[in-house]
């Protein structure tokens, strides 16, 4: 079975062939994955691949930030932040947060282990008490600040945190899990737009781990069902919820358990893209005067199968949604919205739909003209897999966004 990393990397360079981009920023989440001790140096080695290859021989720059520190649990994000510049694009500059001031970038720099040395970036792990139990898992922030000319903008790289359970995640609309990350994307919003620098546009693109509305989605897919309650024997609390049609020799239509989202029909989340289920997609709904995103018109992007053979198919773990996302704030959002006639030169889509990648599909975001005829192509996220990659041998179990 082929290497879903080789996969991927092959459809990231097909996608910078296709779209020629002057400024390529990749996002990743989970650097090292979730054996990351022994999983670092596969890491390096990759970076150092992809800053030598053929097909980026022509983005003569590129910095790159990987939070590989750890054994510092109280920093530690794994997050890892990959910025490529087009030999042809002569007029950049990135901001020192400690000298305040922008700076012409030259040569290819990569940075790593200890991040919080490093001016050129700000990053933070969530406050302890954010954690659900406030136990530390690898989620926080990398903000980056760029000048093309005279118009500088942040790209902010992102890992929100998850569903622990699809059980808790039923009980209440909205979940407790969604009021967690709404607490935690405003601490985000909140720090990068706050009185130590000067406001600009900015950009997010990450993992929010954004879910559909579990309660609402459930009970829109099994209207006609009736639920079964399993319990534990031992604890009494429930273990699973089965629901079955009223009729039709009462065929299982949903099983739910902590990890598992067994759905008769895989098809509902993929015919049209998906997106009759975005009625269910309200995470963002609370930040609407501060957020914005282009239209959505792909399948939910998580989670995918990891079997290389099932490049288009759900794993039974989760129920499908949109985790993978790339926002504006309304400033960027005006930077890059292009008139009526122009509209086909924005694009918002995931790539390698056909292609296993990890459980994560890559979204992609290509905005041309964001300055002067600049095009400048914002990936955002690809698989539980690897670090800007989605693999089993470079970076077990990790992810990334473009």
């Amino acid at each position: 079975c082929k290497n879903p990393d080789d996969d991927f990397v092959v459809v990231v360079f097909q996608t910078v062939h296709t779209h020629k981009p002057h400024f390529v920023a990749l996002h990743c989440q989970e650097v090292g994955g979730k054996n990351y001790e022994e999983s670092m140096t596969h890491v390096d080695s990759f970076i150092k691949e992809l800053l030598s290859s053929d097909a980026m021989k022509e983005y003569s720059r590129a910095r790159v930030y990987l939070d590989e520190n750890y054994k510092s649990q109280e920093h530690f994000t794994a997050l890892g932040c990959c910025y490529f510049i087009h030999e042809s694009l002569k007029n950049i500059h990135q901001f020192d947060f400690k000298a305040k001031k922008f700076k012409k970038v030259v040569g290819k720099e990569i940075y790593s282990d200890t991040l919080e040395s490093t001016p050129m970036v700000e990053k933070e792990k969530f406050p302890q008490d954010y954690f659900p139990e406030c136990k530390w898992s690898r989620k926080g922030f990398i903000r980056t600040r760029w000048a093309l000319g005279d118009c500088a903008f942040d790209l902010v790289n992102i890992h929100l945190f998850h569903d622990a359970s699809n059980l808790v995640a039923w009980e209440n609309s909205p979940s407790v899990y969604s009021g967690t990350r709404q607490k935690a994307l405003g601490y985000v919003l909140d720090r990068i737009t706050d009185q130590r620098y000067d406001k600009v546009p900015y950009f997010l693109f990450g993992d929010f781990n954004f879910r559909l509305d579990s309660k609402q989605v459930i009970e829109s897919l099994c209207s006609t069902a009736t639920m079964q309650t399993v319990r534990a024997a031992d604890t009494n609390e429930v273990d699973k919820l089965i629901f079955r049609e009223s009729d039709n020799d009462r065929k299982v239509v949903l099983q739910l358990e902590k990890k598992l989202f067994n759905y008769i029909d895989q098809d509902v989340f993929r015919e049209n893209n998906g997106t009759l289920l975005l009625e269910f997609d309200k995470e963002l709904s609370v930040f609407k005067e501060r957020l914005h995103e282009l239209e959505i018109s792909f399948p939910p992007s998580y989670p995918y199968s990891e079997d290389c053979s099932q490049g288009k198919q759900y794993m039974n773990t989760r129920c499908p949604a949109w985790c993978d996302r790339i926002l504006l704030s309304t400033s960027a959002r005006e930077l890059v919205l292009k008139p009526e006639t122009e509209e086909k030169s924005i694009i918002y889509d995931n790539i390698g739909p056909n292609v296993c990648m990890g459980d994560h599909k890559v979204c992609l975001s290509s905005y041309c003209n964001l300055y002067m005829n600049v095009c400048s192509g914002v990936y955002s996220r690809v698989p539980s897999q690897a670090v800007a990659i989605a693999g089993k041998t470079l970076l077990p179990q990790g992810k990334a966004c473009v």
